[in-house]
C-alpha cells in the first residue's frame, strides 16, 4: 500500500486495524494467561483458538504438554435422542466478533422445538482426562463470561440430566439414558440470573426428588439484555457467572462478579423443590433418636439424609417465652432452626421440639464425600457448553458466552475477582487478533 497517494482520512483508516492488531494482540495474550496462569487450570475455551485446519472446531488452551485440546462439536440433544429435528451445526451458534476474550457464542431462543443446539465435547474424548472432575477429595471450579439475555439453564459442565423422566416430552424418545451428572455451572435454575454451582454424588436424583437438588444461589443476579443491543451496551453487559465446589469443606458457592454473598431459604418446607431437602433434614434427625419416631420413615435411605453441622452456634434469638415455654431461633452456618424448650420440675429448660426454619443456598453444604464417578463403559456424560441433555426440551439460556474455563480446584475469592474484572477491560475482536 501507497500511503503517499491516499487523503489523510484514508491513511488512518488503513493504519487503524494494523494498529489495533498490534495493541490488541498483546492484550488477548495477557488475558488469556490471567485465565490459564490461574493454578489449577484445566481448560479454557475462548472461541478464538481453533483447530488450525479441517473443521477448524474452538479449541481449548490447555496446560503445556496436554494432548487433548478438548475439540467442540455441534449437537443437537433432540436429534440425538428423540430422532427428530436435524443435526446441529457451527452455523446454529452465530458469532458476535468481539467480547472480553476477542469473541462470542449466541445461544438463541430457539423457536422450533425440535432444534436444541449446543457445543460439546463427547464422552469418549473426555473420560479420565483433566475436565473429568469426579471421585473422591475432588474440587472444581468453573466460570463463564456471559451475556444474559433470558432464561436460567446450563452453562457449562458435565452434567447429563439424563432422558429417563416420565413426562410428556418423553412420550415418543428414542434413546433413554439415567442421569450422568458431575458438576455444572447455571445461570440461576430456583433463582433466574444468579450464578447457580450444581454437583452431583450419584449422577441422578437427590432427596427421593426427581431432579438433583445439591445446588447453590449467589446473592447478586445478572441483568437480562437483548443479545441484538447495540455494541456499546453488549460490552458493557458482560457478566462472569462462577460456581465453586471445596472437598475440604463440602462448600458449593455460586460468584456472580467475583462475589458470593449470602442467600438464605425460610420455610423451606414449603418450597416447590427444597421441600425434598426439608425431609431430608427431618428424617435425618429422626433417626438419629432411639427407637421409631412419630413421623419417621424407615424406608427413606441414610445416603439421601441431609444434616449440615450443627455444632457451633452463630446466634439465638428468643422468638416468644411465655410461662414455661420459650422458642428460639437458632442460627448455625447452613441452617436456621425452631427449637422449643419447657421448663421442668427442676426449673430448667429443656429442648421438646425443632423444626427447619431456613436453609442457606450459599454457600450450599454438600452432604457427600465425592462427585459422581461414572463407570468405564461409555456411559458418562459430555462436557457441554450453552444447554444440557434433559428430558424437558426447554430452550434454557439465551445470550453470549464469550469464555469457559475449568479448574481442578476451589479458587480464592482474590482469584475470582481477578477473572471477573476482566469483564471491564476494552472488547477485543476476532477479526483483528486472527490477521
Amino acid at each position: 500500500m501507497n500511503l503517499h497517494r491516499l487523503p489523510s482520512v484514508a491513511i488512518l483508516s488503513a493504519l487503524v486495524p494494523a494498529l489495533a492488531g498490534a495493541a490488541s494482540a498483546p492484550a488477548y495474550r495477557d488475558r488469556v494467561a490471567t485465565v490459564t496462569g490461574t493454578p489449577g487450570c484445566v481448560a479454557f475455551w475462548d472461541f478464538v483458538q481453533r483447530e488450525p485446519a479441517g473443521a477448524r472446531r474452538f479449541t481449548a488452551h490447555v496446560p503445556a504438554g496436554a494432548q487433548n485440546g478438548f475439540a467442540l462439536e455441534a449437537g443437537n440433544y433432540v436429534h440425538d435422542y428423540w430422532g427428530e429435528g436435524r443435526p446441529a451445526t457451527y452455523a446454529d451458534f452465530p458469532l458476535l466478533g468481539r467480547g472480553p476474550f476477542g469473541e462470542a457464542i449466541r445461544i438463541r431462543k430457539e423457536s422450533d422445538a425440535k432444534l436444541r443446539p449446543f457445543l460439546f465435547v463427547p464422552r469418549a474424548r473426555l473420560h479420565d482426562s483433566p475436565i473429568d472432575l469426579k471421585g473422591p477429595n475432588q474440587s472444581v471450579t468453573v466460570v463463564v463470561w456471559a451475556i444474559r439475555e433470558s432464561g436460567n439453564h446450563a452453562l457449562a459442565g458435565i452434567w447429563h440430566e439424563g432422558t429417563d423422566l416420565k413426562q410428556n416430552e418423553t412420550a415418543t424418545i428414542k434413546k433413554v439414558e439415567r442421569g450422568q451428572r458431575q458438576y455444572a455451572l447455571f445461570a440461576g435454575l430456583n433463582k433466574e440470573g444468579s450464578a447457580c454451582g450444581h454437583v452431583s454424588e450419584n449422577g441422578a436424583s437427590s432427596f427421593l426428588n426427581r431432579y438433583a437438588l445439591h445446588k447453590c444461589n449467589s446473592a447478586d443476579v445478572s441483568p437480562a439484555v437483548p443479545a441484538d443491543s447495540p455494541a456499546t451496551v453488549l460490552d458493557a453487559s458482560w457478566q462472569c457467572f462462577a460456581m465453586t465446589y471445596d472437598h475440604a469443606t463440602h462448600e458449593l458457592t455460586g460468584w456472580l462478579n467475583g462475589r458470593a454473598g449470602d442467600r438464605w431459604l425460610e420455610n423451606p418446607k414449603g418450597d416447590k423443590l427444597i421441600a425434598s431437602a426439608y425431609q431430608a433434614w427431618l428424617q435425618g434427625r429422626l433417626h438419629r433418636e432411639p427407637g421409631l419416631q412419630p413421623g419417621e420413615d424407615p424406608a427413606f435411605p441414610p445416603d439421601q439424609f441431609y444434616n449440615p453441622p450443627e455444632d457451633q452456634l452463630v446466634s439465638t434469638k428468643v422468638l416468644s417465652e411465655s410461662g414455661d415455654e420459650r422458642v428460639e431461633l437458632r442460627e448455625f452456618r447452613y441452617t436456621r432452626v425452631k427449637v422449643t424448650l419447657r421448663r421442668g420440675p427442676d426449673g430448667r429448660f429443656a429442648e421438646t421440639a425443632r423444626d427447619l426454619a431456613a436453609l442457606r443456598l450459599n454457600p450450599w453444604w454438600f452432604s457427600h464425600d465425592r462427585l459422581y464417578t461414572p463407570a468405564n463403559d461409555g456411559t458418562g456424560g459430555p462436557f457441554t457448553i450453552g444447554r444440557v441433555i434433559h428430558s424437558s426440551r426447554g430452550v434454557g439460556f439465551t445470550g453470549w458466552i464469550g469464555g469457559v474455563a475449568v479448574f481442578n480446584r476451589a479458587l480464592e475469592p482474590v482469584e475470582l475477582q481477578r477473572l471477573a474484572d476482566l469483564r471491564h477491560l476494552p472488547p477485543l475482536a476476532a477479526a483483528i487478533l486472527q490477521r
